[in-house]
């Protein structure tokens, strides 16, 4: 359960840190279903339905940015929101009935795993209000040397920085935007087992991992079940008829209800087209679009 002044916390600076959310066999299990998918990865080739492969993967060296929707491939993932202290902290945060849209678990490789750009959830994804945050797991030690989340205190009360190159969707601000504030970054490192929680509006991102440690997180999209993403936001029920969207949403509550009436907020919105050329992931999106890179030497675009 988050303390009084963790969720103060969450609603003034738009994210939180607890420690020990997860611990015990529970973590093991979830570590070793990680580094078994890991293993599964040498025998592929190119990206796929599970696996976003980093540059030099390979049999011998298996290097991922990333495990796709891992509450799917591995159920436990799924089942560790609904774990005492997990939903504890949902229920503070989001109330009594709460959806997840999916997950990823970012194993950014040691030796220069890929870093993600300067973005804002929201950007990617607007619903019909914000009572939408994220989760990172972490999985194993997180420190300053191989890439933690970071993020910017109170932009989630701030507007939505422009995430377009040339008219067209990137996924990534411009880290030239006077709105970029560099001096209040903060970076969120803790044990394994440990989650942040950000809120969708948050401008955050996360370096390279220079580091000789895999650093694994697991990351949740959730909303309370009354944000309905708009039409038109990334992956949102696309080709789906009517029953296959209810089913859909109604197959993800982590608990409580599912209601068919939104809650509409004054949020600000600006869908996330024209789309990149390569929508896949946001790696893709970031790099197909030219993004500017925030982490690369000035002028360079995202790897």
């Amino acid at each position: 359960m988050l303390t009084q002044d963790q969720i103060k916390a969450y609603h003034e600076d738009g994210y939180v840190l607890v420690e020990d959310a997860v611990t015990g066999p529970l973590l093991e299990e979830l570590r070793a279903l990680t580094y078994g998918m890991i293993e599964r990865s040498r025998a592929v080739t190119e990206n796929d339905a599970v696996f976003d492969l980093d540059e030099g993967h390979s049999k011998d060296s298996p290097r991922l940015t990333r495990i796709k929707q891992p509450h799917v491939h591995m159920p436990a993932f799924f089942e560790v929101l609904r774990s005492p202290k997990v939903r504890g902290v949902l229920e503070a945060l989001l109330g009594p009935s709460v959806r997840l849209q999916t997950s990823k678990l970012n194993t950014k490789a040691p030796g220069g795993g890929a870093a993600v750009e300067w973005h804002q959830d929201w950007a990617f994804y607007p619903h019909t209000n914000d009572d939408v945050l994220a989760i990172g797991l972490m999985l194993e030690d997180v420190e300053e040397a191989n890439g933690p989340l970071q993020v910017v205190p109170g932009t989630h009360e701030g507007p939505i920085l422009s995430h377009f190159v040339n008219g067209v969707f990137a996924g990534a601000i411009d880290p030239n935007d006077p709105l970029f504030e560099k001096d209040k970054i903060r970076m969120l490192t803790g044990k394994a087992g440990s989650m942040s929680l950000h809120h969708c509006r948050t401008l955050h991102g996360s370096a390279p991992n220079m580091s000789d440690r895999a650093r694994l997180m697991c990351f949740y999209e959730l909303s309370a079940a009354d944000a309905w993403p708009l039409a038109g936001a990334a992956g949102a029920f696309v080709g789906m008829n009517q029953n296959q969207v209810w089913d859909t949403v109604t197959s993800r509550m982590v608990f409580g209800e599912q209601t068919n009436r939104p809650r509409l907020k004054d949020v600000p919105v600006l869908l996330p087209l024209p789309p990149a050329p390569d929508s896949s992931s946001i790696f893709k999106v970031q790099k197909s679009a030219g993004a500017v890179s925030a982490f690369a030497k000035p002028g360079e675009r995202a790897a």
